[in-house]
């Protein structure tokens, strides 16, 4: 039980984080993209900003939804009842 309740959060407190951090250089990398081609042509600046818009709301949706499966794991999934965690602990003990 406790190797059990180690997994868990280990998966959802590391899960998220990686999300956030993968989301934000992706948005970074998307940013700077656009503002380069922006750059570029400076004509075609409404194409390129609907993309990057786009683009940035994809990415964060991936986020979102990296947080609804941790806590999914955790709520749904993963956590014991309160009485199944304290035996545990005190066989362990």
């Amino acid at each position: 039980m406790e190797w059990y309740l180690v997994g868990l959060a280990l998966a959802a407190g590391l899960g998220v984080p990686i999300a956030v951090l993968s989301g934000a250089l992706g948005q970074g990398r998307v940013g700077a993209s656009a503002l380069e081609a922006i750059a570029r042509q400076p004509e075609a600046a409404g194409r390129i900003q609907t993309a990057m818009i786009i683009a940035l709301a994809l990415i964060e949706s991936l986020v979102i939804y990296a947080l609804l499966v941790a806590l999914i794991v955790l709520f749904v999934i993963g956590l014991p009842s309160g009485q199944d965690v304290f035996d545990a602990l005190k066989t362990a003990g």
